[in-house]
């Protein structure tokens, strides 16, 4: 299992790509493994062919270094390993020859007592008459009275989940119960209630127990560290929107891209932030690194979580190329496609739960950065009118919105937040300045 995110420390199998025997060569992709960032590509790096998988797919909490295939150079070396089985967690092995591999095989045999082969997720081995009766079919786990056949992942799942496994039937070979027969069981009636356990409340009933998954656990994770070791303060800043809206329908009379509010906010932050250095930095203990341009992470949310795609360099690109881009990895995102350099660093965030109708909120900070914007929706506001002249009324009506950046205080000062909130407020409310 590699690293494929620079925190990661366990993966999940969610699906092998490639099956036993099959040619493999650089730059294919053997599996799609769920890190706790996303769902990454696992994409071979030497040619070959796939002697054997030693993980089930949908494995869950694979360790980073444990051996989950075993590639070799030539076809034929593929049956010596038609029977391995190697201790988790192992160094991989050296390739045996096919006369060693069958001698082997026939010794364990032997000391065992057993003609069966060996449940191909764990280290106990099957005793015949588990596998099959006297006619030589599979025997009922009912009828037999024997232990059930199931993978330890399986079983793992059925005791979170509650599940008697001898009222599942099994997909895999001679009847064994894998994963997938427990995700997909739908029990007929409660099922029966372990001594010293509680029974699992069913769905319908007051509560409904959801598996978390490795992304949730990390968010989790992330965001409780956040808010235990950063000591965060929240400015928050109105800003009236009319010369905005009126000058992106204006540029999107002529603009490849439509270009959204958020957009223009992603625009309006980077540049604010280039004039306050520190709200563009990281807290790194013994220093604090300053950056020179703001890499913008914006907050989308998908099906199995947020995640923040980045905008590059976001202070030098223009609106339509911000829309283009910010178009581009919302959607990946959502597909779980990102590459890993397109969702992991960035320098400052920006979190927009406008659309939702939210008018204001305050957002947690993602480490290592300093800041994170959090946008509200625009909402029409009476306001007094500064100028009155003939024939004018004392108050108009605009469209105010409110922002509320929330800082690191080892990092930023509030005269420092206080000025940055001044400098996207220009930005906003005279947003022909970000065109300059």
């Amino acid at each position: 299992m590699p690293s494929l995110s620079p925190t990661m420390e366990k993966g999940n199998i969610a699906k092998w790509c490639k099956k036993e025997g099959d040619e493999v060569n650089p730059g294919d992709i053997l599996a799609e493994v769920e890190t706790d960032k996303a769902t990454v590509d696992f994409e071979m790096q030497e040619e070959g062919y796939i002697a054997k998988l030693l993980v089930e797919e949908g494995a869950k909490d694979v360790s980073l270094g444990e051996i989950v295939a075993i590639l070799v150079t030539n076809k034929e070396d593929v049956e010596a390993f038609k029977d391995y089985k190697s201790e988790k967690g192992g160094k991989a092995p050296a390739k045996p020859k096919k006369e060693e591999t069958k001698d082997a095989k026939q010794e364990a045999e032997d000391k065992k007592g057993q003609k069966g082969k060996q449940d191909e997720a764990d280290e106990e081995a099957i005793d015949p008459k588990d596998v099959k009766s006297e006619s030589g079919k599979a025997k009922s786990k009912k009828d037999s009275g024997d232990r059930v056949i199931a993978s330890p992942y399986a079983r793992k799942l059925a005791e979170e989940k509650g599940i008697d496994l001898s009222e599942v039937s099994g997909t895999g070979p001679n009847g064994r119960i894998i994963a997938a027969d427990i995700e997909e069981y739908t029990p007929s009636k409660a099922a029966p209630k372990k001594k010293g356990e509680i029974a699992q409340a069913p769905s319908t009933g007051k509560y409904q127990d959801i598996e978390v998954s490795q992304i949730r656990k990390v968010i989790a994770q992330r965001l409780s560290q956040s808010k235990e070791t950063i000591p965060h303060y929240y400015v928050s800043v109105e800003c009236e929107v009319d010369k905005l809206l009126a000058l992106r329908a204006k540029l999107n009379n002529h603009s490849s891209s439509k270009i959204s509010v958020n957009d223009m906010i992603i625009k309006a932050a980077s540049l604010a932030a280039l004039q306050v250095p520190s709200t563009n930095s990281s807290w790194q203990g013994e220093f604090i690194r300053e950056f020179k341009n703001v890499d913008m992470s914006v907050a989308v949310s998908t099906p199995k979580g947020l995640i923040t795609p980045i905008i590059k360099n976001a202070n030098v690109k223009g609106l339509q190329q911000i829309a283009t881009e910010m178009k581009d990895l919302a959607t990946r995102a959502r597909e779980n496609k990102l590459k890993l350099d397109e969702f992991q660093g960035g320098t400052f965030s920006i979190s927009n739960m406008g659309m939702y109708g939210v008018s204001h909120f305050s957002a947690i900070i993602n480490p290592p950065q300093a800041c994170i914007l959090a946008v509200g929706g625009a909402q029409k506001r009476v306001l007094p009118n500064e100028t009155v002249g003939p024939n004018q009324s004392e108050f108009r009506v605009a469209n105010v919105l409110t922002v509320t950046l929330s800082s690191d205080h080892r990092v930023v000062d509030g005269a420092d937040a206080a000025t940055w909130g001044q400098h996207f407020k220009k930005y906003i409310e005279n947003p022909e300045l970000m065109l300059l």
